[in-house]
């Protein structure tokens, strides 16, 4: 996993199957279906953003395509991840889900598919599918979201196609060490969400005065940080004038003190359920 050329908003991680994917993207997470999705999304990718993140479980994978089609870009100019989800899995309707998905999408091929969560009993089947769904070539990558160690060597330990991609939980408050070695070592690119803590820790004293010293935000210095973690980040908003803020990071860079500080501020803040608790 190499970042292809400085980092800049075009820059590039080459994964484990040498398909480049930009590091940095677009969520769309809790945006509503319609209007706010489809307005959200072309202001991105007139910004220059190339990567969107969706999942069947947003129901918003219709204004995701939408916007793409309306941006005029062609299909190879920008990467989409979208995302099996829970209840397609326990009802045996992985296939069918993501043919929903490819169609919502009204593209021909998915650039990234994931399991959503790591479903207890079914979700080496749903991989084996995705296994399949990738070597006919409507999906050009494959991986897991929320995944820990555990779920990931029980995957590695009977897959014929390695995860590409875990995309996970991940912020400075969040700094699952152990995690982040074990996919550097095999090769998995992580790839985070609630990079931001939804907001929650914007307030933090250590965060402002770091923020303060290269006249950013908050939250671009935690997306910076991020992003020289070589972390794939893809913050969301409804607000152009946040998804600007969000992308005006790389005409800076965090000093090595810096970097070495924020890894030491994890506490295991979470926004969501811990995908430990899931045998």
């Amino acid at each position: 996993m190499v970042v292809t050329d400085s980092l800049e908003l075009k820059s590039k991680i080459k994964l484990s199957n040498n398909l480049e994917m930009p590091i940095t993207g677009f969520g769309t997470y809790m945006l509503r279906d319609g209007t706010e999705t489809i307005n959200s999304v072309k202001h991105a990718l007139k910004l220059g953003v190339r990567l969107i993140d969706t999942a069947a479980y947003y129901q918003n994978e219709v204004s995701v395509g939408k916007a793409v089609k309306e941006s005029g870009l062609r299909r190879d100019k920008f990467f989409i991840c979208t995302k099996l989800w829970n209840d397609d899995q326990k009802n045996n309707q992985q296939e069918k889900a993501f043919h929903e998905s490819l169609e919502k999408l009204d593209v021909d091929y998915i650039d990234l598919y994931l399991i959503h969560w790591p479903v207890t009993g079914v979700r080496m089947e749903s991989w084996k599918i995705l296994e399949g769904l990738y070597e006919q070539g409507l999906i050009k990558s494959i991986g897991v979201s929320n995944y820990t160690i555990k779920h990931l060597k029980e995957l590695l330990d009977d897959c014929k196609i390695k995860p590409i991609v875990n995309q996970v939980e991940f912020s400075p408050y969040l700094n699952q060490k152990e995690l982040y070695e074990f996919c550097l070592e095999n090769e998995i690119q992580l790839m985070a969400y609630a990079s931001l803590t939804r907001g929650k820790k914007f307030n933090d004293k250590k965060l402002i005065d770091i923020a303060k010293n290269y006249g950013k935000t908050p939250a671009q210095t935690l997306l910076r940080w991020a992003i020289q973690k070589q972390i794939v980040i893809i913050p969301k908003s409804a607000k152009n004038e946040r998804i600007n803020e969000n992308y005006d990071i790389f005409e800076f860079r965090l000093t090595e003190e810096d970097m070495v500080e924020m890894g030491e501020w994890d506490i295991g803040f979470r926004t969501t359920f811990d995908p430990k608790e899931i045998p």
